[in-house]
C-alpha cells in the first residue's frame, strides 16, 4: 500500500478521535492529512496524463569514445500546476536525472558516449514523477519506436618502431608505405619524415614555404588491409582487430589509396586518397560481427597486386595463413592483439602490433605465371 494510503488512515483516524472525544485541535491535522492524501494521487495522476519527455539526437553516425551532446527536454503541456518532482531514465544516461519539483517545462544538454561500435537501438526515455512528500510515484514511458543509432570504430595514429632507414623514416612506416608511387598528383605541404628527393624545390622558391610532391599509387601496387575475425576469443580482441585495420586503411588511404577486403566481401574496395570511398567503408568496418558462421577473407578475389599486405587477425596467429601468404608478393605485415611473445613488432596500433612476415612469392616467379594464365582461384583464406 502506498504512503497516501496511510495517511489517509491517519487522518480519518485524528478526525474520529477529535469527534468522539471533542477534542477540536485534533481537527486540523486530521482534515489537512486526509486532504493531502487525497489531492496529492490526484496532481500526480493528472501530471503523468500531461506530461512528456523528447529526446534529440544530432546524428545517426557517432564515433566510439566521442562525446555526443544530445537535448533532453520535459513539457508539461496544457497542465494548470505545476510539476511534481520529476526524474528521467533515459538509457544515455550514467545515472538518473532528477528535477525539483515547480516549473511548467525544462530543456537540458546531457553529453554521451559510446564505448562499442555497431547498430545500437535505443529505448525512448521514461518519467517517473513524484510529489515532494514522496507520497505518491508513478511512472511514464514515452510510446514510440526505438531511436537507431549507428557508432563507428574509432582509429588512432600508428606508432612505429624506433629503428630508422636509410631514408630517415622509420622501419615501420617503410614497410607500410613500401607501394612505389609512381605518378606526381600535385603538390602538398612538407611532412616530417618525408625523403627529400620528394621536396619541390619550386614551391620553395617562390613561395618561402616547404612543400612536398604528392604521388599517386598505381592500383596493382596499393597496400592491401585484410580483415580476418574468425576465431576472436572475446569482444575485446574482435573490436581491438577493427579498430586495427580501420586505423591502417585510413593512414594508408591518406598517404595514395589503399584496397580493404573484409569477412563476407568478394573483393577488396578501393580507397583513394581523397577519401571519398571512407565514409562507407567505415560503415561496414562498424558493423563487422563475428560467429561460428562468419566466412574467412575471400583472398581469391585479390588478384594480382605487388603492394604491401597488413593481415589483420582477430585472433592471435604467428604466422600468416597459408592463403595469404600465398598472396604476397611484396612486403608483409601480421596485425593480431597484444603482442607475441619474443617477437620484437614494426609498429602499434589501436591496441594491436604489427610483425613483419616473409613473402609467399616474388614477383615474376613461375606461380605468378600460373595465376596470369588461369586467373586466381577462388575461396577464403584457410
Amino acid at each position: 500500500m502506498s504512503r497516501a494510503f496511510w495517511l489517509l488512515l491517519l487522518g480519518l483516524a485524528l478526525t474520529t478521535i477529535a469527534g468522539t472525544f471533542d477534542l477540536a485541535p485534533l481537527y486540523v491535522p486530521g482534515v489537512g492529512f486526509g486532504a493531502l492524501a487525497l489531492l496529492t494521487p490526484l496532481w500526480v495522476e493528472l501530471a503523468a496524463r500531461r506530461v512528456r519527455v523528447t529526446r534529440e539526437l544530432p546524428a545517426v553516425r557517432v564515433v566510439e569514445q566521442e562525446p555526443v551532446e544530445l537535448r533532453l527536454r520535459v513539457s508539461a503541456g496544457a497542465l494548470p500546476l505545476p510539476l511534481p518532482a520529476v526524474t528521467i531514465e533515459d538509457p544515455l544516461l550514467e545515472l538518473p536525472l532528477r528535477l525539483p519539483a515547480g516549473g511548467r517545462s525544462r530543456a537540458f544538454t546531457v553529453v554521451a558516449r559510446f564505448p562499442r561500435r555497431g547498430r545500437h537501438r535505443i529505448a525512448p526515455p521514461a518519467l517517473v514523477l513524484r510529489d515532494p512528500f514522496e507520497l505518491v510515484r508513478r511512472a511514464v514511458r514515452e510510446r514510440g519506436e526505438d531511436d537507431e543509432l549507428l557508432v563507428l570504430p574509432r582509429t588512432s595514429a600508428i606508432a612505429f618502431a624506433r629503428r630508422r632507414e636509410g631514408d630517415g623514416r622509420a622501419a615501420g612506416a617503410a614497410t607500410l608505405l613500401g607501394a612505389a608511387a609512381t605518378d606526381v598528383d600535385g603538390i602538398r605541404r612538407y611532412r616530417e619524415g618525408t625523403p627529400a628527393g620528394r621536396i619541390h624545390w619550386p614551391a620553395l622558391a617562390a613561395r618561402q614555404e616547404l612543400m612536398e610532391r604528392r604521388l599517386r599509387v598505381t592500383e596493382n601496387v596499393r597496400p592491401l588491409v585484410v580483415l580476418d575475425v574468425r576465431g576472436a576469443p572475446n569482444r575485446d580482441a574482435l573490436d581491438a582487430a577493427v579498430r586495427a585495420a580501420a586505423s591502417l586503411t585510413l593512414a594508408l588511404a591518406r598517404e595514395g589509396g589503399c584496397g580493404l577486403l573484409l569477412p563476407g566481401e568478394r573483393r577488396p574496395s578501393t580507397i583513394g586518397a581523397e577519401l571519398g570511398a571512407w565514409p562507407a567503408a567505415h560503415v561496414r568496418l562498424a558493423l563487422v560481427e563475428a560467429g561460428e558462421s562468419t566466412p574467412g577473407p575471400a583472398l581469391g578475389g585479390v588478384g594480382l597486386r605487388r603492394g604491401p599486405l597488413l593481415y589483420v587477425s582477430a585472433r592471435r596467429l604467428d604466422r600468416l595463413p597459408p592463403a595469404a601468404q600465398a598472396i604476397a608478393r611484396g612486403p608483409a605485415s601480421l596485425v593480431v592483439p597484444g603482442r607475441l611473445q619474443g617477437r620484437e613488432s614494426l609498429f602499434a596500433v589501436a591496441g594491436c602490433h604489427g610483425y613483419a612476415q616473409a613473402s609467399g612469392r616474388r614477383p615474376g616467379s613461375a606461380a605468378d605465371a600460373r595465376v596470369k594464365a588461369n586467373g586466381p582461384s577462388a575461396g577464403g583464406a584457410r
